[in-house]
């Protein structure tokens, strides 16, 4: 007998492109400290894990998917630091970045 199966986010399709996928020189230097795979991150962002962000900035960034606005998420790398990403509105761009780089 078959069983149901759940596909879970990270199984389903992206939500957005991403464009030109780049970062700065401080989150490079961040992700390589704290042992995190850009990738990892990078993947939660497009399929719609927005990491730790407040919970209006989450419904936001749900709207923003829908109609076309700019979305951002925050990931920690460690206990007292974040990287954020950004993909732009036109999806022309997706940028990591730490929150003193913006």
């Amino acid at each position: 007998m078959n069983k149901p199966i759940s596909i879970g986010k990270e199984h389903s399709p992206p939500l957005f492109p991403l464009g030109k996928v780049v970062a700065t020189p401080n989150a490079l230097d961040a992700l390589d400290r704290a042992a995190v795979n850009a990738m990892d991150l990078i993947h939660r962002h497009q399929h719609g894990d927005w990491g730790n962000v407040p919970p209006s900035d989450a419904e936001e960034n749900d709207r923003s998917v829908e109609h076309g606005f700019r979305i951002l998420s925050s990931y920690p790398l460690t206990e007292d630091q974040n990287l954020w990403i950004i993909t732009e509105a036109d999806r022309s761009v997706t940028t990591l970045l730490l929150p003193e780089d913006y």
